[in-house]
């Protein structure tokens, strides 16, 4: 029994490293959702709409972010229309907090992880932000695609190129690179 524990340690160890960092941070993360009321956008979901506005508005675009009083949500309105609603789901924390998990069970060096994990965190973000823009965009002009453009092309675009990211950090800077 201890040579099939020996044997497969370094994958009781990923999955141990990666499940204890995934709680941890989902716990962290849902103590602050708890500090809202039921009825109020969080922190971050507001900083992403007023992101996703300051950046529109770079553009020229005739975009007004009005947080719902009655629901826990931001709607955007562009070019006069009510085109999305952004909800606590759409602030990509909980894709950071799978992204920082995987980072964490393949850690590297304790200052490359940290800033891997800093500049992974910031790049997600931003994809987010660029994402929820393309949608409003995309969403006014073809409503009918509405599944499609949000239920499909984006997540397939975030997590193919959040696998991207771990496949550079497995290759070239956890401790199993080559």
């Amino acid at each position: 029994m201890k040579k099939y524990l020996i044997q497969f340690k370094p994958f009781l160890l990923f999955i141990g490293t990666f499940f204890l960092a995934y709680i941890v941070l989902t716990l962290v993360y849902k103590f602050y959702l708890n500090s809202y009321s039921s009825n109020k956008v969080d922190g971050i979901t507001k900083n992403v709409a007023d992101a996703v506005e300051y950046l529109m508005r770079l553009f020229n675009a005739d975009v007004r972010v009005v947080e719902n009083p009655n629901y826990s949500s931001i709607v955007v309105y562009y070019r006069k229309s009510s085109i999305v609603r952004i909800i606590e789901g759409c602030n990509a924390v909980s894709i950071i907090i799978l992204f920082i998990s995987f980072i964490m069970a393949f850690s590297g060096k304790f200052k490359t992880t940290l800033l891997f994990i800093l500049f992974g965190t910031i790049f997600i973000y931003v994809l987010n932000v660029i994402r929820i823009i393309f949608l409003i965009v995309l969403l006014y002009r073809f409503p009918e695609y509405t599944h499609f453009l949000h239920g499909v092309l984006f997540p397939l675009i975030i997590y193919g190129l959040i696998f991207l990211l771990w496949i550079v950090w497995v290759t070239k800077y956890s401790k199993y690179a080559k």
